[in-house]
């Protein structure tokens, strides 16, 4: 149970779904954290110009001259304001900070000096847009010094003009020990202060302090922080469901593929037949599964190729080897009966399939012929020379010069061997051998021809198949084995070359043979390949 487990974590399904599951997690937090920053900064915009307004409200009365103790401060819980001096000492308080000292001391009034000249009637201070220096979100809002010119009207540390407020506030976040609106007594709470100078008509330079809670920032904060920490699990839960189910659905197919092949290749070679089932849609599954059943159906035809080839051989090898014993027991009982002569010609027989079986056999292996460079002008040359016992003289037409594959030579004089025995065995009166090079490092054609009955259209693919013969009339000792062009099918096609069959000029069978060649090397010899020979002269 615990094997089948961990081969379930580790399979495609499972890896998909930790994949995406995790993917989908750093996504989200990721998310999460970026859109609790942006709330942040949005709440604390917020609680800035809140307290920003209330500061510049009171630096109004302030700029206009109203006395300390008759400042209209906001009322109720949660809205701090302090007016406080050059000498910190506190002119005015809300009802949350009557008799505390200054709250905070990051922007003091200036000490007493010349007092500016008269400013204009205080009025409404422009809202600065976020970013700006000294307004939320600005480099004042950190409680650093805003980069005004000294002097002017952003220079906090230089008093506004008489009967006028500054012009900028600057921002620091304070905690204090008074209600907020949302309060349950005397907790200390963080507060956002803003700060603003003002001048009174008399020239006496305050600093208004006022407060907004962060409590209610803070609270939605950890709120919308709670309800993502809370749903981020459910929302993986989901995901990781959903993508294992939409895995499983889309592996299905595969898994039935993985099934229907497991049968197959457990059980006998009968099984081959079966396929795997291909499912409709039209996606990479589908094709996996037309791309199986193909290989399946070649297998099952090389299966079926390999036993038709083990039983003819078999059928075959029989026939000589009956007759060998059948003489040898005649021998035995009547050794005045004994034929040497059939004796040694069954022997030759099987010699001869034994040797094409083996040949066969290299071949399916996947044996590569040895690469060297042939001369096929002087290999035709040779192997006409060599074959005295023909029944029909062979016509040769060579170029006379070299002409250059690359291959092995002797399973090259293989397929010119049993082309000739191939037309030796149906040829009346002529067999001709062809061989040219229509242009230099061109392909190079060998072609072997004869006067016989040729080969009927619809059985000229089929001649080149193990134990065929078309001439079922004649006895095995005159038609052969059926290997000869079998072999050479396989042996032109391991050359990279192509054999093809057709109608003679005269009517008959051409073999025709196309190899690559390899290069080309002038060789003149009047007395060697370059003769054109009459008929009888190969002999």
């Amino acid at each position: 149970m615990a094997d089948r487990a961990l081969r379930g974590w580790g399979s495609v399904r499972a890896r998909t779904t930790l994949a995406s599951t995790a993917v989908v997690a750093v996504v989200l937090v990721l998310a999460g954290a970026a859109v609790l920053a942006v709330l942040r900064h949005n709440l604390v915009d917020s609680a800035s110009l809140q307290a920003e307004v209330t500061a510049r409200e009171v630096a109004g009365q302030v700029a206009t001259g109203t006395d300390p103790a008759r400042l209209r401060l906001p009322g109720g819980h949660g809205r701090p304001v302090q007016v406080v001096s050059a000498d910190r000492k506190v002119l005015a308080a809300s009802e949350d900070l009557r008799g505390r000292p200054p709250v905070a001391d990051f922007a003091p009034a200036p000490g007493p000096g010349p007092a500016p000249g008269p400013g204009p009637v205080p009025g409404p201070v422009p809202w600065q847009p976020a970013g700006s220096p000294g307004v939320p979100g600005g480099p004042a809002a950190s409680g650093g010094p805003s980069p005004a010119v000294p002097g002017g009207p952003g220079d906090m540390t230089a008093p506004p003009a008489r009967g006028a407020a500054a012009a900028r506030a600057r921002f620091r976040d304070v905690r204090l020990p008074v209600h907020d609106a949302d309060g349950d007594g005397g907790r200390s709470r963080d507060f956002r202060l803003a700060a603003v100078l003002a001048t009174t008509p008399g020239g006496r330079t305050v600093t208004v302090y006022a407060g907004a809670s962060l409590h209610t920032a803070r609270r939605a904060l950890g709120g919308v922080r709670d309800a993502m920490l809370v749903g981020l699990p459910a929302l993986l839960v989901v995901v990781a469901g959903v993508t294992w189910l939409v895995t499983r659905r889309a592996l299905r197919p595969v898994e039935a593929i993985r099934a229907e092949l497991a049968e197959i290749t457990g059980g006998d070679l009968d099984r081959l037949s079966r396929r795997v089932p291909e499912p409709s849609s039209r996606d990479e599954v589908a094709r996996l599964a037309a791309t199986t059943n193909a290989t399946l159906a070649a297998l099952e035809r090389s299966v079926a190729r390999q036993r038709a080839f083990i039983a003819d051989a078999s059928h075959e090898l029989r026939s000589p080897i009956a007759s060998l014993r059948a003489q040898l027991e005649v021998a035995r009982a009547h050794p005045e009966f004994l034929e040497l002569d059939g004796l040694i010609e069954d022997t030759v027989r099987l010699e001869h399939l034994a040797a094409d079986l083996l040949l066969l056999a290299r071949l399916d292996a996947g044996e590569q012929p040895r690469a060297e460079r042939v001369d096929l002008a002087g290999l035709v040359h040779d192997e006409l020379a060599h074959r005295t016992t023909d029944r029909v003289p062979v016509a040769a037409d060579l170029p006379g010069r070299a002409v250059v594959v690359t291959g092995s030579r002797s399973r090259l004089a293989r397929v010119l061997g049993n082309l000739l025995d191939n037309a030796q065995r149906y040829a009346r009166e002529t067999v001709r051998v062809t061989l040219r090079q229509d242009r230099p490092a061109g392909p190079v054609v060998l072609e072997v021809s004869d006067d016989g009955p040729g080969v009927p259209e619809a059985e000229r693919e089929r001649v080149f198949e193990r134990f065929i013969r078309l001439d079922d009339a004649r006895s095995r000792d005159e038609g052969g084995t059926g290997l000869g062009l079998a072999i050479v099918h396989d042996v032109v096609r391991r050359h990279g070359g192509r054999i093809a069959v057709g109608e003679a000029p005269g009517g008959g069978a051409r073999f025709t043979v196309t190899l690559p060649a390899t290069g080309e090397e002038k060789r003149e010899d009047p007395d060697g390949p370059g003769r054109v020979s009459e008929p009888g002269a190969a002999g």
